[in-house]
């Protein structure tokens, strides 16, 4: 497949950008799900594993990688839900502290999941089923998540990666320095997994970057320390849309561009790969407009132009095909069609007209009378 550049970008966020990934063609961090997790609770025909006496455990998709171990920070996706009452909630983004401390010396209500993730590798996803004793307990949760009393729950986890975190430290411990130099550190990992074309693993490592700077992180940032951290934080989303336009998932691809734009309306690459991404839904106006609106940034780059003629060339496409179609429901337009003359009629008619030639001349050669 012929690889599509993008066009450069006009950034004014550092030159660490120029090593961003480039390329045209997951998971998520914050905003809407992948629809597949979101959806009904998965039938899994793997065998059961008893990890504890109240914790079962099925592989949903096998993981790669090595496990955590207990002193690892967490990063993972879970819903959970009651099978006895039918009870539903979900977090689409989770960090889990070093695992020691779930274990049943910090929040007690997470010691089942605690026990199940510890369990799984780096991309796994598997299907927990916790007793009420290690869930919520016997009273429950009444804030968030609100979970009823002695609910038995079903986890549905997804393994995204873990950082060793030998010296105990979590994420909400480190320094603004540390929180931006680690996912700088997990964002190089991911552009080396990429071009190696190992687009999920590198999503990984971009999704555990962006993690390190969450809403509640960058609402207390300012000045340089803003600055440094969108130099991070937003070529990870716009890797991570690169990624996903090559595995056909435009949808995420979109919301990864839009999490970007929300930052910087006119970031080039944002709006180019979101129009990419509109282009292959067919939502041709909508990638237009972000085409236009990426070459008043860039008016001379030739891949945003190359992508304005082929959306062109594919409307007078759509043109065609429809005239077609119109033509093959109405049919060509009606020729007029001579009407067929009686040959006895013709004779009739021309000796009429001889007939009254004749009588013609006879009446004018009569002499006229006194």
């Amino acid at each position: 497949m012929e690889e599509i550049h993008d066009p450069q970008p006009q950034s004014s966020l550092g030159q660490d950008e120029e090593s961003e990934v480039i390329a045209e063609s997951s998971a998520f961090v914050k905003g809407e799900p992948a629809q597949e997790f979101i959806s009904n609770p998965p039938k899994v025909d793997s065998e059961v594993a008893v990890l504890h006496e109240k914790v079962s455990k099925q592989i949903i998709k096998e993981g790669h990688g090595q496990k955590p171990s207990k002193y690892s920070t967490c990063f993972f996706h879970y819903r959970a839900w009651s099978e006895s009452t039918q009870h539903k909630f979900e977090d689409t983004w989770q960090e889990q502290r070093p695992i020691e401390m779930v274990l049943g010396k910090e929040k007690k209500e997470m010691t089942g999941l605690g026990i199940g993730v510890a369990s799984m590798k780096a991309g796994e996803r598997a299907l927990f089923r916790v007793g009420w004793e290690l869930g919520y307990g016997k009273e429950g949760s009444f804030s968030f998540p609100n979970v009823p009393p002695m609910a038995d729950l079903v986890y549905e986890v997804e393994l995204i990666g873990f950082d060793e975190t030998k010296e105990g430290k979590a994420r909400s411990d480190m320094t603004v320095e540390e929180r931006i130099g680690t996912a700088d550190r997990r964002k190089m990992d991911g552009n080396a997994l990429y071009q190696e074309e190992k687009l999920e693993e590198a999503m990984q490592q971009y999704e555990m970057a962006i993690a390190y700077m969450g809403d509640d992180f960058m609402f207390q940032l300012f000045g340089k320390y803003r600055d440094m951290a969108l130099a991070v934080k937003n070529p990870c989303h716009l890797n991570m849309a690169a990624c996903l336009i090559k595995l056909n998932r435009y949808e995420e691809a979109v919301g990864q561009c839009s999490i970007v734009l929300g930052e910087d309306e006119n970031n080039v690459k944002a709006l180019f790969r979101r129009g990419k991404a509109r282009a292959a839904l067919g939502q041709t106006d909508a990638a237009r407009e972000d085409f236009e609106k990426a070459r008043k940034n860039a008016p001379q780059d030739k891949a945003i132009a190359r992508e304005l003629r082929l959306l062109a060339e594919h409307d007078k496409a759509v043109y065609q095909k429809q005239k077609e179609i119109y033509k093959g429901i109405f049919g060509p337009r009606p020729q007029p069609v001579p009407e067929s003359r009686n040959w006895l009629i013709l004779i009739w008619q021309w000796l009429l007209s001889v007939f009254h030639r004749l009588f013609t001349l006879f009446k004018r050669g009569s002499p006229k009378s006194d």
